[in-house]
C-alpha cells in the first residue's frame, strides 16, 4: 500500500479522464499560473483550486517545513475539520512525515491497512503525499486525501509531482517575495522608531516607549529593559508582563542570559532555556529567551530581554532585527541620560547663579554713610548677564570724608563678577586703613598696590579699570585717581565737562604709577562717574551712546535730585539701544554737593 500501484490498478473514480496532451498542457498552463503569484496567502489558496483541474480530492493540505523545529506544519488546508489546529508532524511521522523523510512520493490506496496513517480528516482511505523539494531540499508537501479506496492511480501521483515542482519554486519565491516585504516593513519601522525614540529626552518615558515599539517588530510574551548602574550591575527599569508580585533582582555581568550578554557584548539566543545551566528563572513557564546588548560604539549600557513560553519562538532574523533596533536604543538612552544630566546641571547652575547674583547685589551698597551732610549719592547696577563685572562701593575711612569708587573689570559673567569682587575687597581694605597710613592711601597710592597684587594673581586675560575719588567735605576738595575708567562728568557752575586723567588698567603691568588731580567743591557741583556700558551702549545699527549723550543728559537734569539724574541716564540709554540686548555692563554712580 505504500508502493505505487501497478498499471491493472487503475482507480474506479475520481480522477478526470484527459488525454496525455490534454495533461501536458494543463501542467504548463497552471505552472504559468502558480508560479506568478507572489503573495504567499493567495498562492496557498490558489494550490488546491489549481491541482483541481486535474485531480478529484475531499481533503488537501499544503505542509510546510519549520526548519528550526524540524517539523512540519499545515499551512493551508481544504477539507479538514473547521474550528481545530491541525497536529504537527515530525520527520518520518505518519505518511506525510514519511514522503518528506525520504524525498519521495507515496500513494496508498488502502489507509486503513498502512500503520503510519495518521488519522486527523475522518473518513478517509486513499492518499497521495508529494514532497516539495527545491535544490534537491524538502521544503513542504502536498497532501492528497479521498474518502473513496482505490481513488488515485500512478499517473496522478506522477502529475501532482511534476505540479509540486511548479510549487516548490513558487513557494520559495513568494517566501522571498515576503521575506523581503517583511524586510522593507522592518527598515521603515526601524526609521520611524528612530525618529521617535529621537525625540524623547525623558529617560522612562523613552524606556518605555522602547518596549512599546520593539512590539512592533518582534513578538514576545516578556519585555525586560535593563541598564549598567554605577555598581556595575544590571538594573530592570522597564519590566512588560512580567506581573506586580515578580520581583526582579539586579543582575551581576555575567550572571544569567541577561549577564552573559553584557559581559561579552553579544546577543544570547536560546531556543530552550530547560537546556542551559545559565538561565536563571525569574518568571514561571518561559521556554526561550533572547538577550541583546545595548552597545554604544564599544560599551555596552544595558541589555534588552525577550522571552517567551513557545520553545525556540526567536530567528536569527529576529535578533538581526533587534540589533539594529538596540543600536538606536542605546544612542536614545545616552542622549536622553545626557540631556537628565545637563539639564540637572543646568538647574543647578542657575540655582547658583541666583544666589550669586543675591550675594553681588548684597556687596554693593546700600547708599552713603547717613552720618555724612552735604552729599547726595545714588547709583544703578545693570550687568550684561546674570553676573556683571562692574562694581562700586561709598566708603567713609575717616569723618567728614567719603570715598567713591567705580571699577569695571574685564570680561563677563561668572569670571568677571569673581574678579571684581576680589578687586573690590583690596579697594576696600586699603581705603579703611588710610587712617593708619596715611601717607600709603593716596588715590594714586592706593590704584599701584591694588595694581601690584592684582598683577601678582597672573590672571593675564584679566585686567581692572578703577576710578577713585575722595571727597574732602571739611577741606571741600576733591582728589581723584584714574586707571582707564572714561572719563568722570563734572558740572559745576554752568559748566559739565569730563575730567581728562588718563591711566593704566590695574593688573596690566608690574610697577605702574597713577596721576592725581586735586578740584574744589561748590555747592550744586554734581560728579558723574560710569563705566564704558553706559557711553559705548549700542543700538541696533551698531552706533554708540557717547559721553557727549552722557554729558548732555547731565545738563538737562542737573537740577534733580542725584536718584533722578541715575534714572534719567539709564532711561536715556535704555531708549538709544530700543530693544537691542547689552553688549556690556553698565554702572552709573552720580555724586551731587548739596551744601
Amino acid at each position: 500500500m505504500s508502493q505505487l500501484p501497478s498499471a491493472d490498478q487503475a482507480p474506479v473514480s475520481g480522477t478526470p479522464v484527459a488525454s496525455e496532451h490534454d495533461v501536458v498542457t494543463t501542467l504548463f498552463d497552471l505552472g504559468r499560473q502558480v508560479t506568478g503569484v507572489l503573495d504567499l496567502e493567495e498562492l496557498l489558496k490558489q494550490i488546491p483550486r489549481l491541482i483541481k483541474r486535474l485531480i478529484s480530492f475531499e481533503a488537501f493540505a499544503v505542509y510546510l517545513l519549520d526548519e528550526r523545529r524540524g517539523e512540519l506544519k499545515v499551512a493551508y488546508s481544504v477539507g479538514y475539520p473547521e474550528g481545530q489546529t491541525p497536529r504537527r508532524l515530525k520527520f518520518g511521522q505518519g505518511l506525510v512525515g514519511a514522503a518528506v523523510e525520504s524525498e519521495q512520493p507515496l500513494l496508498v490506496n488502502n489507509l486503513d491497512a498502512d500503520v503510519r496513517y495518521v488519522e486527523y480528516v475522518p473518513g478517509m482511505h486513499s492518499e497521495i503525499v508529494v514532497p516539495l523539494l527545491h535544490k534537491s531540499r524538502p521544503i513542504g508537501a502536498l497532501n492528497i486525501l479521498s474518502r473513496s479506496y482505490n481513488a488515485f492511480a500512478a499517473s496522478d501521483v506522477s502529475i501532482v509531482r511534476q505540479f509540486g515542482a511548479h510549487v516548490a519554486i513558487a513557494l520559495v519565491n513568494a517566501r522571498l517575495y515576503e521575506r523581503s516585504r517583511l524586510d522593507a516593513d522592518a527598515f521603515e519601522t526601524l526609521a520611524e522608531i528612530g525618529r521617535d525614540v529621537g525625540s524623547i529626552l525623558d529617560v522612562n518615558e523613552l524606556l518605555t516607549r522602547i518596549a512599546q515599539l520593539t512590539k512592533r517588530l518582534i513578538e514576545y510574551r516578556t519585555f525586560g529593559l535593563f541598564l549598567l548602574n554605577a555598581d556595575n550591575e544590571l538594573e530592570i527599569k522597564v519590566a512588560v508582563k512580567y506581573g506586580e508580585q515578580v520581583e526582579i533582582p539586579r543582575i551581576g555581568l555575567g550572571e544569567g542570559l541577561v549577564g552573559y550578554a553584557a559581559l561579552h557584548k553579544e546577543a544570547v539566543l536560546v531556543r530552550d532555556v530547560s537546556q542551559d545551566p545559565r538561565y536563571i528563572k525569574v518568571v514561571d513557564d518561559v521556554c526561550s529567551e533572547l538577550a541583546l546588548p545595548l552597545m554604544l560604539k564599544d560599551r555596552c549600557i544595558g541589555v534588552i530581554d525577550l522571552e517567551s513560553p513557545v520553545v525556540d519562538a526567536f530567528s536569527k532574523r529576529d535578533v538581526e532585527i533587534l540589533t539594529l533596533l538596540a543600536g538606536q536604543a542605546a544612542v536614545a538612552i545616552e542622549n536622553a541620560n545626557l540631556y537628565e544630566e545637563l539639564r540637572a546641571n543646568q538647574e543647578r547652575l542657575e540655582k547658583e547663579v541666583r544666589f550669586a547674583q543675591r550675594v553681588q547685589m548684597a556687596l554693593l551698597p546700600a547708599g552713603p554713610p547717613k552720618r555724612l551732610k552735604g552729599v547726595d549719592v545714588a547709583a544703578a547696577f545693570s550687568p550684561a548677564r546674570e553676573l556683571g563685572g562692574d562694581f562700586h562701593d561709598y566708603l567713609s575711612p575717616e569723618s567728614n570724608t567719603l570715598v567713591v569708587t567705580l571699577g569695571d573689570v574685564s570680561g563677563k559673567g561668572v569670571p568677571a563678577a569673581l574678579y571684581s569682587a576680589f578687586a573690590a575687597e583690596l579697594v576696600r581694605g586699603r581705603t579703611f586703613r588710610r587712617r593708619y597710613l596715611p601717607d600709603r592711601s593716596s588715590p594714586a597710592g592706593i590704584l599701584s598696590s591694588v595694581n601690584t597684587i592684582l598683577h601678582q594673581r597672573q590672571l593675564e586675560e584679566y585686567y581692572c579699570t578703577l576710578a577713585y575719588a575722595v571727597f574732602d567735605l571739611k577741606r571741600r576738595i576733591l582728589t581723584m585717581a584714574n586707571s582707564g575708567l572714561p572719563y568722570p562728568i563734572r558740572w559745576s557752575e554752568g559748566v559739565c565737562a569730563p575730567i581728562e586723567l588718563p591711566g593704566v588698567p590695574l593688573g596690566s603691568f608690574q610697577g605702574t604709577t597713577y596721576d592725581e588731580v586735586t578740584l574744589a567743591l561748590h555747592p550744586g557741583d554734581v560728579f558723574v562717574f560710569s563705566s564704558d556700558g553706559v557711553s559705548e551702549a549700542m543700538n541696533d545699527a551698531g552706533e554708540e551712546f557717547t559721553s557727549e549723550r552722557v554729558i548732555d543728559v547731565v545738563n538737562r537734569s542737573v537740577h534733580l535730585p542725584a536718584a533722578r539724574i541715575v534714572e534719567a541716564l539709564v532711561a536715556a540709554v535704555e531708549e538709544w539701544r530700543a530693544g537691542a540686548p547689552p553688549n556690556d555692563d553698565m554702572t552709573a554712580v552720580v555724586l551731587k554737593i548739596t551744601s
